[in-house]
């Protein structure tokens, strides 16, 4: 299952050449002949059925995040897969185990 979720970096890039005012189908058509990325092609099919003015419109329109988004998203999912702590809710799993030796003396002596 590709990802509705794009970035603005790739939209900019996907609408060049595209006329505006245009429908979510010649934003989608352009995007394809640009060459976008799947992810970014089917955020633009996704988009509310209307005329864009310009760019921008799109951009506020489209579901976009982050390169630094993705990130935290794979460090959260690091976590939850590396928890130590058995039964607890995911958003308890997302919290780094604290050892209190570390947290006296600043580092863990005993290796």
């Amino acid at each position: 299952m590709t990802s509705r979720t794009t970035t603005p970096d790739a939209v900019h890039a996907a609408l060049s050449g595209v006329s505006f005012p245009a429908g979510k189908d010649e934003l989608a058509a352009g995007a394809e002949r640009n060459g976008a990325d799947g992810a970014t092609v089917e955020a633009l099919r996704a988009v509310p059925a209307t005329d864009y003015e310009s760019e921008a419109d799109v951009l506020a329109a489209v579901d976009t995040r982050d390169e630094s988004d993705e990130e935290t998203e794979q460090l959260r999912h690091q976590r939850r897969t590396e928890h130590t702590h058995d039964g607890l809710s995911e958003a308890t799993k997302d919290v780094d185990p604290v050892n209190p030796i570390e947290e006296e003396l600043g580092t863990n002596r005993k290796k």
